[in-house]
């Protein structure tokens, strides 16, 4: 009996010891598959438009830089990329979910390669309509909306058979500028001329 008795305490412990670390093994792998499951790390998107001003002339193309960082995610291709244009009528969607959705319209597009982080924008034969700010704006995974900053496009209108690309300010500030230039020139020729007429005078009385 006396073996008997210290069989059942080792057998005992034994048992005991082996639900334990069960237990405990089943808290480990629980802890940690919990944050992989549950808490996806979370989108650090960064979108970058270059240069804050943009200029260009009737009949151009325009490309309109957006370029995208996160670095935690090296592949960007899950994203939706949205291009809006605001003006003084207000705001106008060009481009949803990747894609042009204006009707009727293929001057206006995206460029680059999503996968690498270039949503830019091309406007072919850009008018003086396509004046404003445009946006790029882009849709995360996980619902949550990132914007850049916005890119300020100015349309210079070609005038004339030459294709003067001056402003009517600017002509008439030259025009202006010039005939300036003509009343300054008589002032100061004015004392002159008195002299010379004066001269002529005392030479025809003689």
């Amino acid at each position: 009996s006396a073996v008997l008795f210290s069989l059942f305490p080792g057998t005992d412990v034994g048992v005991a010891g082996g639900s334990a670390n069960k237990e405990h093994a089943a808290a480990v792998t629980h802890v940690t598959a919990q944050p992989l499951l549950l808490t996806p790390e979370p989108w650090n998107l960064l979108v970058t438009q270059t240069p804050a001003k943009e200029k260009a002339k009737e009949g151009e193309t325009v490309v309109l830089n957006c370029r995208l960082n996160s670095p935690q995610h090296p592949s960007l291709a899950g994203l939706m990329v949205k291009w809006y244009k605001e003006d003084e009528k207000g705001q106008m969607d060009l481009l949803e979910k990747n894609v042009t959705i204006l009707p009727n319209n293929s001057r206006i597009f995206m460029s680059g390669d999503l996968s690498q982080g270039d949503v830019s924008l091309i406007i072919l034969n850009v008018t003086t309509s396509d004046h404003g700010i445009y946006f790029c704006e882009v849709t995360l995974p996980d619902g949550k909306v990132v914007t850049g900053d916005g890119t300020k496009l100015r349309i210079r209108r070609a005038l004339g058979l030459f294709g003067i690309e001056e402003s009517v300010g600017t002509i008439i500030g030259v025009v202006a500028a010039g005939i300036g230039g003509i009343v300054v020139l008589i002032i100061v020729l004015t004392p002159q001329l008195r002299k010379c007429i004066l001269c002529m005078r005392q030479e025809s009385s003689q």
